[in-house]
């Protein structure tokens, strides 16, 4: 994969040049670029495969950057020092970032994934998907969920629930459909809590538009759209009252 790294501070794009170098063998770093404008130039060049973005520069963002070039396609992966709920769009849209300082590990599996997309030659929808929702009034709406086989992009609203299995998640639809996932529950938390999602018992998040039914008990339990019983834990309580109070 030929890349070019764009951040607007010298010593983090050497730093993840090095990285790569050690780390990524299969990718190889054509050039870097230090703001959106030259960062815009450096892609129109070199036509990369992939992008390591930074998202706070001096002359804009990482966002103004991608909209200046959206005639291109290319997998991107986020570096910024800044955790924040931008982060989580991001992740909705299928796009990696690695937090600063970066490491090792995370660099390696975020180009694992770049490179497993690629081959399924879907860098494209994923490069539209991320444009169509920084240019979203309504926030994000698609989340890509990682399986054996790649990468499958889902309504949020079509999700019914969320069960824990160790490292996986299992997500049920309304199409009666069902995904095994390969990352935790607790991350998928994070990720749907803006869309009315809550957890309601360390293995299960449930979307509240898809509560039919509230059992009262120590916790309780709740009836889902597909005719699922779910368990409230007495710990969760509390949270999931509010939140149903809210919906």
């Amino acid at each position: 994969m030929n890349a070019v790294i764009i951040d607007d501070e010298k010593r983090s794009r050497e730093s993840l040049e090095l990285l790569v170098k050690d780390y990524c063998p299969n990718v190889n770093v054509l050039d870097m670029a230090e703001s959106v404008a030259t960062g815009v130039e450096c892609i129109k060049k070199h036509k990369p495969d992939l992008l390591f973005l930074d998202i706070e520069m001096q002359d804009g963002t990482g966002f103004d950057l991608l909209e200046k070039v959206a005639g291109n396609n290319f997998y991107v992966i986020f570096t910024t020092a800044f955790e924040n709920y931008a982060l989580r769009a991001l992740k909705l849209s299928a796009v990696d970032y690695l937090l600063k300082p970066i490491n090792a590990d995370e660099l390696k599996a975020a180009v694992s994934k770049a490179s497993d997309i690629m081959e399924q030659k879907s860098t494209e929808n994923n490069f539209q998907l991320l444009l169509q929702n920084l240019q979203s009034n309504t926030g994000m709406h698609k989340i890509a969920l990682p399986t054996s086989e790649g990468l499958t992009f889902i309504n949020v609203h079509d999700i019914i629930r969320c069960q824990a299995d160790g490292s996986y998640t299992h997500f049920y639809f309304k199409t009666q459909k069902k995904l095994l996932v390969s990352k935790k529950i607790k991350e998928y938390e994070e990720l749907l809590s803006p869309y009315n999602f809550v957890r309601v018992h360390h293995s299960h998040l449930v979307n509240l538009d898809e509560v039919t039914k509230y059992v009262r008990g120590d916790g309780g339990y709740v009836v889902m759209s597909d005719g699922e019983t779910v368990y409230v834990s007495k710990r969760k309580k509390e949270d999931f009252m509010a939140a149903l109070n809210k919906a």
